[in-house]
């Protein structure tokens, strides 16, 4: 079942609505964190028909998520430019995720131009890029398409880079689909790990611009682990879509049980 699927499905209740969380997109013993990130900010989008677009996205992920969820999403201020808004997606075991979204329009008065996020040096085009095989990676993997963005290197470094392409997108919001993809990749400190054990904490996703646009749905993805210690690792994020434009960044912490 695929996202687009699974939010026909949804019922509503009392501050948003139930759904399933489908075994395809499972990451172990809970929900891929791309997936219960966008049903959280779908529910925030509900709030209002007139939200600017979204601009930040704050994510904890508390517990497992499965099977069937609460999603429920609440405005916390209506500014004159920003709206805030919280989520919570809740299972039988409690909370699974919180998020707390910022949605913000332009503000004309600003004349500020800084734009230095480039993308990574050499990376190989889309189309002449290395297929990864489904089967390779977690049981969510085959709702992706992913490809080798860099070529492979016997030095090994805490970093990842992939073109990676959501199969099934189509009634998606833009902004919703790209949150359902940028947590895509493994954790940049893998290359140094191997197959562990690792669990998300909290992301943090600046969206650099209004409208998400890509040309063949191709996103090419960028972890870059610079700390890890007694199982804790941060790292640094972004995105660009296949003409070069940075479109998001963030960071993440995640506990790394090997």
């Amino acid at each position: 079942m695929s996202l687009p699927q699974a939010l026909a499905a949804r019922r509503p209740i009392d501050g948003g609505f139930a759904a399933e969380i489908p075994a395809t997109w499972m990451q172990g013993r809970t929900s891929y964190g791309g997936f219960s990130a966008a049903l959280a900010l779908e529910a925030a989008r509900g709030l209002a028909d007139d939200l600017p677009p979204l601009r930040s996205a704050q994510v904890s992920f508390v517990g497992p998520l499965a099977g069937q969820v609460e999603v429920r999403a609440r405005l916390l201020r209506r500014g004159k430019n920003a709206s805030w808004a919280t989520a919570e997606v809740v299972s039988e075991a409690g909370v699974g995720l919180t998020a707390t979204f910022v949605f913000m329009g332009p503000v004309e008065q600003s004349d500020l131009h800084l734009h230095e996020v480039p993308m990574p040096a050499e990376v190989i085009p889309p189309a002449d890029a290395v297929l990864i095989p489904e089967r390779a990676g977690p049981s969510f993997a085959p709702n992706f398409e992913r490809r080798f963005a860099l070529a492979q290197s016997s030095h090994k470094k805490p970093e990842i880079c992939w073109w990676v392409r959501l199969k099934e997108a189509e009634g998606l919001d833009p902004m919703v689909s790209l949150l359902l993809t940028a947590d895509m990749l493994p954790p940049g400190v893998m290359p140094l790990t191997g197959p562990v054990p690792i669990s998300s904490m909290t992301w943090l996703v600046n969206l650099l611009t209004p409208l998400p646009q890509t040309r063949d749905g191709w996103w090419l993805l960028r972890s870059a682990g610079n700390y890890a210690e007694k199982g804790c690792s941060s790292q640094d994020m972004a995105i660009w879509n296949a003409d070069g434009t940075a479109v998001a960044v963030g960071m993440q912490s995640i506990a790394v049980f090997g």
